[in-house]
């Protein structure tokens, strides 16, 4: 799967569960409204007062599962920052194309923009005519 893939895929899909690295080092995980830039950054809106905006601050590793209803997934690594000026307007765009009615709650204060920034997919089918899993190495 090559980024043009993982856009599309995200953007048909819509929902993600996101995994983040609590405190404590234990696993946490939550279900998140997603959208895909052009160049294959998962983009996502959290309160600041959430576990996971929190856990991202400390340890931005995360790690992502997109689709399920059609036994088809995609499982994605990366880094992931909160984003602030010019690449969080940039990004805010593409969340609100996806997400229309998202454009007041982005705006709140008490709102924070994730960016992840992929650097391992694995796209699973479990479908029989399909069946197949790969795994792509985007780099660091």
């Amino acid at each position: 799967m090559d980024l043009a893939e993982l856009v599309s895929f995200v953007r048909a899909r819509a929902l993600a569960v996101v995994a983040t690295c609590g405190p404590d080092g234990a696993p946490e995980a939550a279900l998140v409204d997603v959208a895909a830039t052009d160049a294959g950054e998962i983009v996502f809106d959290t309160s600041v007062r959430s576990r996971k905006y929190r856990n991202i601050q400390a340890f931005p590793q995360v790690a992502l599962v997109v689709g399920w209803d059609d036994e088809v997934s995609v499982q994605c690594e990366g880094g992931a920052d909160i984003l602030t000026g010019d690449e969080r307007e940039r990004c805010l765009r593409t969340y609100v194309e996806q997400y229309p009615d998202r454009l007041e709650r982005a705006q709140n204060p008490n709102r924070a923009l994730i960016r992840v920034r992929p650097i391992w997919i694995r796209h699973t089918d479990y479908q029989p005519a399909t069946f197949g899993v790969h795994e792509t190495h985007l780099g660091s």
